[in-house]
């Protein structure tokens, strides 16, 4: 189905009016039920209207609610309902959304493809009010553009009841969101299941898609067990024309702009708008539609004098006798008296004492202040504004903290909060004035190579919101050294658990399997998920977070990058972590998805073994590098012989072997040949499910594809307790390759 504006008709039902001063074209009707119309729209006749493009005609529907539409229709698509049309430059809509229903037993019983067209006319979607967003377990949303041949899309999982929160809406856990690209007059949303919607059905029927403003949306609208069907607010955004400001007045007899207002630029940067001049309100698209106002009445702007009312503005002046700007002061002229000599001389040096110290705090501030514009530009400031104003970053989601505050939170950054130190900053431990504990990050003086490499994680976190990725609060650029501010994970990295073990919390297989599964989530989030395509680069357990449940956090952004799809990572040099970077990567400088596949192939080994990536007590012989280590005791047969003993102790066998061979497959010399992180996430969610037959079933059919037989064949040490082969060929093709 297609929606068209003007070109079908616009159901409005009754609504509080858009504006008060908002006007209709003397001798036009204004409201159409109770919703206002104002110029350049106009209902009845067409000469109400500035043009066919804002011609709308005023009826009654069946049911006696009021509706517009244009003459000329060219389609029978159902109406949909105009809550709000606003001078500024918006028009807000009702809009159904797409869906896809199932029954229990997982077929599909209902779905609906939803689609907006807006026509030729001065109307396009605000990229800047919608949010495109997704609803329901198991759920695929794609939203496409035949425009801007534009295609993106999210998807959202769960396999239990979630509630749906205003509080903390959409993590990717029952919801999901992406932002649309400026300028779109044309969108098309499907929804679709991702996989195994048979098993959520009984509290989740539906999934749906759909566009709607972020001021109106509460997500706990939607629960998971909503089959009801009803519209979203959407906001489009018009223009009189599509024309600069420059180009308008120069034809005098088009120009909008009525008298005491002035041509101005929507938010979109595309065509015009109108504005009354400063002190004057109304309708500026109305020859006289912009009326001076009285400052004067209502509340004083002149609180110490008399206030004056003038066109367009208004005056305040001092009483008889007092001198100042009569706003907010008026002093008393005075005549000095001299009493004395000594009364005289002691008033001069205190007044030159209080003028020397008036002069001595301005010369500070704007020496603070020229201070932290240098800071700001030299710390990719200029460059954060850049990515701003291209329109391709969400601005509400990166906050600039004060430098005060970053100072005071953390004790002027004292060594004794330092929670860590890495290649590019150290981490400092800090309370904000509302009680809320974050983590500081001080980077390290940065040269123009590195300025993008630093601004780019700023760029890239505020974009991301992921129960499993560490969630960025702000930056502060104003200091000498640029500050990151992210929130608190208390419990260290997953490296420290594995290295330097914690007696009275060590790392279970149950744990260390969640993990694993956590992290291949993000990393398929990241890659597949989100809005555009990142690849994080340097994927090691150092860089795995534990919170205070020891859930996984991925963190360090900052050698990340976003791609398109389609398209590789190709740099001169190389970035990344000894022993965890991709073989493959190293020898072409062309970074894949797979060579973040590759990274958490080692970390899947050291979870299995608790050693490091990179040993020198190991032999030559035997490898230093732990991956290749680890593929050397897999070819022998002799897994177990390397694992680390509370993996032998409590895993599965089943199991153990299994995630053996995904991390196998992970570490294959030829990327092509590794699973995507869809494919890990799907074998490392099934290997916890195993208790579940068919899931058992699953397992096994592949453990025989991939491990081969036999399946009982020994290694003469440790690995003949359990009585499993591990034998296999590094040319074999990769774990679980299609689905």
């Amino acid at each position: 189905m297609w929606v068209f504006l003007p070109m079908v008709v616009l159901s409005l039902w009754p609504v509080a009016a858009s504006t008060a001063r908002s006007a209709a074209k003397p001798g036009c009707q204004e409201k159409c039920g109770n919703v206002s119309v104002p110029y350049p729209f106009g209902i009845l006749e067409p000469s109400c209207a500035m043009n066919d493009n804002f011609f709308l005609n005023c009826t009654s529907n069946d049911e006696g609610h009021p509706e517009l539409y244009v003459i000329d229709m060219t389609t029978d698509a159902s109406s949909q309902s105009i809550s709000n049309i606003e001078l500024e430059g918006t028009v807000t809509l009702r809009i159904c959304p797409a869906f896809r229903c199932y029954n229990k037993t997982g077929i599909q019983t209902d779905s609906f493809t939803q689609s907006i067209n807006l026509g030729s006319g001065p109307f396009m979607l605000s990229d800047t009010r919608n949010i495109f967003t997704a609803t329901g377990c198991n759920t695929s949303a794609r939203v496409t553009s035949n425009e801007f041949t534009y295609e993106a899309g999210c998807l959202s999982f769960c396999t239990e009841y979630v509630e749906m929160s205003d509080a903390n809406p959409c993590s990717g856990s029952g919801c999901c969101q992406t932002s649309i690209p400026k300028g779109l007059k044309s969108l098309c949303y499907v929804v679709s299941s991702a996989y195994y919607n048979s098993s959520v059905t009984d509290f989740n029927p539906c999934g749906f898609a759909f566009l709607a403003d972020k001021r109106s949306l509460k997500i706990s609208d939607w629960p998971l067990s909503r089959t009801a069907i009803y519209g979203t607010d959407v906001v489009i955004e018009w223009v009189v024309e599509n024309k600069t400001c420059e180009q308008a007045k120069a034809n005098t007899s088009a120009y909008a702009c009525g008298a005491n207002a002035d041509c101005t630029y929507p938010v979109s940067g595309q065509g015009y708008l109108c504005s009354c001049n400063k002190g004057f309100e109304g309708n500026p698209y109305l020859k006289e539609g912009c009326q001076d106002i009285n400052e004067c009445e209502g509340k004083d702007p002149c609180q110490e004098g008399t206030c004056t009312n003038t066109i367009g503005d208004y005056k305040c002046r001092c009483p008889l006798g007092k001198h100042g700007d009569g706003k907010t002061r008026c002093t008393g002229i005075g005549i000095i008296t001299v009493i004395s000599g000594v009364g005289v001389g002691f008033g001069a040096i205190l007044f030159l004492f209080i003028g020397l110290w008036w002069v001595y705090k301005v010369f500070k501030r704007k020496r603070c202040e020229k201070l932290k514009k240098k800071y700001f530009k030299r710390n990719g400031g200029l460059l954060l504004q850049e990515q701003l104003s291209s329109g391709e970053v969400n601005v509400e989601k990166i906050k600039m903290f004060p430098s005060k505050e970053l100072d005071k939170a953390t004790d002027h950054y004292n060594a004794n909060r330092t929670l860590g130190q890495g290649g590019q900053g150290t981490v400092y431990k800090g309370m904000l004035a509302d009680g809320k504990i974050v983590a500081v990050k001080k980077s390290k003086v940065i040269d123009e190579g590195n300025l993008r490499q630093f601004i780019n994680e700023v760029v890239l976190l505020s974009q991301i919101n992921h129960r499993n990725v560490v969630k960025l609060l702000g930056c502060c650029l104003e200091t000498e050294l640029p500050l990151l501010v992210y929130e608190f994970i208390p419990n260290g990295t997953l490296f420290q658990f594995l290295h330097d073990p914690n007696e009275e919390f060590p790392l279970t297989w149950e744990i260390r399997l969640r993990i694993a599964t956590e992290v291949a989530g993000a990393l398929f989030y990241l890659h597949s998920a989100a809005s555009i395509a990142i690849f994080h680069r340097d994927i090691k357990s150092a860089n795995i977070l534990l919170d205070e449940k020891y859930r996984a956090k991925v963190a360090d952004f900052g050698t990340s990058r976003s791609v398109s799809v389609d398209q590789t990572h190709v740099t001169t040099l190389v970035q990344g972590t000894l022993g965890y970077l991709d073989p493959e990567y190293f020898q072409s400088s062309q970074f894949t998805d797979k060579s973040d596949v590759y990274s958490f192939g080692v970390v899947l080994v050291e979870l299995l073994t608790g050693q490091k990536p990179i040993s020198f007590t190991r032999s030559e012989e035997q490898g230093r590098s732990l991956a290749t280590y680890f593929l050397m005791a897999m070819e022998s047969n002799c897994l177990f012989d390397i694992l680390d003993p509370l993996v032998v102790e409590q895993g599965k066998k089943e199991d153990v072997v299994m995630v053996a061979s995904l991390a196998r497959s992970c570490l294959r010399l030829n990327g092509k040949e590794r699973p995507t992180m869809k494919e890990v996430t799907m074998v490392l969610e099934r290997i916890q499910k195993s208790d579940n037959l068919i899931v058992q079933r699953e397992i096994e059919y592949d453990r025989n594809e991939v491990m081969g037989d036999p399946w009982d064949a020994t290694c003469p040490s440790t690995i003949s307790s359990f009585g499993i082969s591990v034998s296999s060929s590094l040319d074999e093709k990769p774990l679980f390759h299609t689905y």
